[in-house]
């Protein structure tokens, strides 16, 4: 019976990871000397009309960075200045409230799930906010927070998951796209 709960344990954690595309494998096609390469565009900077909400998107993103990063120190001032911005926004006073949690902790794991709700919060905000230009993305990763997901917003469509970090950088998907109506 034991023997069984490894192989099942074992295939779940199997599957988890695939479903997270974690081992995406790119075999780059021969190039020939005559065909030109195109390169990507480079992504258009969001701007909001709003200046506050503006500098609250810029170091949100400079959170959710850091957090990719997996550096608790970084984050709590990240979250910090966020904090001084949130405070000055209309109905922002639960984000503050979080970015101010996330300020005060050391434990990364604790930081990570005060963000999700941050995260909640701040994507409603900018749903609501008018671009000028640029584009948000929604992204979500079903794996965070022990299996119950969990969303961020990101200026590129790469995913860079700020739950796992290192550990699963890419899992995750884009949602929506938040951009100039």
């Amino acid at each position: 019976m034991q023997k069984i709960n490894i192989q099942i344990s074992a295939l779940l954690i199997a599957f988890a990871f695939a479903s997270c595309n974690q081992s995406q494998k790119t075999a780059e096609a021969p190039k020939a000397d005559s065909v030109a390469t195109v390169a990507a565009a480079p992504a258009v900077p969001v701007e909001l009309k709003d200046p506050d909400s503006n500098k609250a998107y810029e170091l949100y993103i400079k959170l959710k960075d850091v957090l990719v990063k997996s550096n608790a120190a970084d984050a709590q001032a990240a979250a910090k200045e966020l904090s001084a911005v949130l405070h000055k926004l209309p109905d922002q006073a639960n984000a503050a409230s979080l970015s101010d949690k996330i300020a005060e902790s050391t434990d990364l794991k604790a930081q990570r799930v005060s963000f999700t709700t941050l995260s909640n919060d701040l994507i409603a905000m900018f749903k609501k906010t008018e671009v000028n230009s640029g584009s948000m993305f929604v992204q979500y990763c079903p794996m965070a927070n022990d299996g119950e997901g969990g969303y961020w917003l990101a200026s590129e469509e790469e995913i860079r998951n700020p739950y796992y970090g290192d550990e699963m950088l890419n899992c995750g998907e884009v949602k929506e796209t938040i951009a100039k109506k």
